[in-house]
């Protein structure tokens, strides 16, 4: 069949009419339909049996049809009678044994070479792994084992066969690119390098490393580069390493958390370069400034109020005289009713159509008030059972949940999620494991997961904890569920409660130990 340009899909391929102005190749031809014996729908036909023409999910579920069979026991595909009622196997039946696999022998959809799904997969990240001598290197035998045992195997087949991050992981098993942070850091194919470290982070190729920081130190280099005069480029840079970035490492050293959010610190860098341009537009250096300065630059947007970090910095280093700049406006906003909130978490109890992720999750948010950053870096070790009751642990104590909470937590933790990312490891310590290897979901994903269900994460959020800080004192709120001392009375004091201000929040002290 000579080659030409898909009309439809825009690649080269064979084509059917190719010397036509529109070739077509035979994955883009319209194909013929026919109604499924099976399910009734009008679909092209992936099989004709003798009970008639079988579409493609109704093929596929035949041959994952698997059962212990009524003659012999065995655990096998069942194939007599023909449909969901079969109970009987090939052998048994007296017919002979079709799409068995040639490696493993178990009876399934077929992919290539006669093999299944998951052999196809095994061969195939053998064949990319082995290096110039036909063998795996050590090294590399954990990420071989990691995406064969890929919970999805055509997930992991198309990543194999199409992403740029199989090709580099081919490069690097033949050494052609370094096994090295630097060396990803340095890829011009940015998510995939960065796709491929999570992989080999996970299988222990590579040590772990925080990536949010690691990122935010990149994107300064950029910052940097792009700021005029010189003395503010040293100013920015000053600040940035020894305020920013120091106090940035700080909160990774102590939290126990699986990335550390940047965004802050970015907009503090951000205003403080943004700032001096001004200044230096105005004709004035910082050691110039004067409070009225300060005051036309408050003036120009909301966002101006973010240099507030910067020139107290420079403040205290003698690079300017102290300013008087008033704090961030709290703002308590909008919270869902009660009637909303309780219809959206008995959905969620008790809807067993919905996946198991969004339900957990937007039970956490709606019925114990937790931030979505909190909820995706919960781990398994977070669930507990005694005496026949599911435990939660939030804060300083485990909190015992109702029944059909603790059901879908245990399904969760025992089943996991429905995908996770090609290269993540079979037992993982995250409730909510993300897309990336090793790594637990991000909060806006999972924000944007529960607002496609009618949940939005703040005002469900305030709508629980305005109920809960109305029936509970701020220091059971505190160490039940986690918020700061100080965040818990604010919640009670807006929820119209009075516990005597939590002991004047702890006497103003965040090490208070009980």
């Amino acid at each position: 069949m000579p080659e030409a340009v898909c009309a439809v899909c825009g690649r080269r391929r064979e084509c059917n009419f190719a010397a036509t102005s529109h070739p077509v190749c035979p994955s883009c031809a319209p194909k013929a339909t026919a109604t499924c014996a099976r399910c009734g729908q009008d679909r092209p036909p992936q099989a004709r049996w003798p009970e008639g023409p079988v579409c493609d999910p109704c093929y596929t579920a035949a041959l994952r049809h698997r059962g212990r069979c009524a003659s012999c026991g065995r655990q096998r595909r069942l194939v007599i009678p023909p449909g969901l009622d079969a109970d009987t196997c090939a052998d048994c039946a007296g017919l002979p044994v079709t799409h068995a696999c040639s490696d493993c022998g178990i009876e399934d959809k077929l992919y290539e070479r006669g093999r299944c799904d998951r052999c196809s997969l095994r061969r195939r990240a053998t064949a990319l792994l082995a290096g110039p001598d036909g063998q795996i290197p050590a090294g590399l035998t954990p990420v071989l084992e990691t995406i064969c045992a890929a919970r999805n195997p055509r997930s992991a087949l198309n990543w194999l066969r199409r992403r740029p991050g199989a090709v580099m992981l081919a490069d690097l098993a033949a050494g052609k690119l370094p096994a090295s942070h630097q060396a990803l850091d340095a890829h011009p194919r940015r998510r995939a390098a960065d796709f491929l470290r999570s992989i080999l982070t996970a299988g222990g190729v590579l040590p772990p490393r925080d990536e949010e920081l690691a990122r935010t130190g990149q994107w300064l280099a950029d910052v940097l580069q792009a700021v005029r005069p010189d003395a503010a480029r040293r100013l920015i840079r000053a600040y940035a390493t020894w305020q920013v970035m120091r106090r940035l490492r700080a909160s990774a050293g102590r939290a126990a958390r699986p990335r550390t959010y940047t965004a802050h610190a970015r907009r503090n860098i951000r205003a403080a370069a943004e700032f001096l341009a001004w200044l230096h537009g105005r004709g004035r250096a910082l050691a110039a400034c004067r409070q009225a300065d300060v005051e036309s630059w408050l003036a120009t947007g909301p966002a101006a109020g973010q240099v507030r970090d910067f020139l107290s910095w420079a403040a205290r280093q003698g690079h300017c005289q102290a300013f008087d700049i008033p704090g961030p406006v709290r703002v308590s906003g909008a919270a869902a009713s009660q009637d909303e909130r309780w219809a959206q978490a008995a959905r969620l109890l008790h809807d067993d159509t919905l996946d198991l992720t969004d339900r957990a999750a937007g039970c956490l948010l709606l019925l114990y008030g937790q931030q979505l950053s909190r909820i995706a870096a919960m781990t398994t070790s977070q669930v507990t059972t005694r005496d026949g009751t599911v435990h939660i642990r939030l804060g300083d104590h485990d909190v015992p949940v109702p029944e059909p909470l603790g059901i879908v937590l245990t399904e969760l933790v025992r089943t996991g999620r429905s995908h996770t990312g090609t290269g993540s490891p079979a037992p993982t310590p995250w409730l909510f494991p993300g897309g990336l290897p090793g790594k637990p979901i991000t909060a806006p994903r999972l924000g944007s997961r529960l607002r496609a269900l009618g949940v939005y994460a703040q005002t469900g959020r305030r709508a629980a904890l305005l109920d809960l800080a109305g029936q509970l004192p701020a220091a059971v709120l505190a160490d039940l569920l986690g918020p700061a001392p100080g965040t818990a009375v604010r919640w009670m004091r807006q929820a119209g409660g009075d516990w005597s201000g939590y002991a004047a929040e702890l006497a103003r002290t965040r090490h208070h130990q009980p």
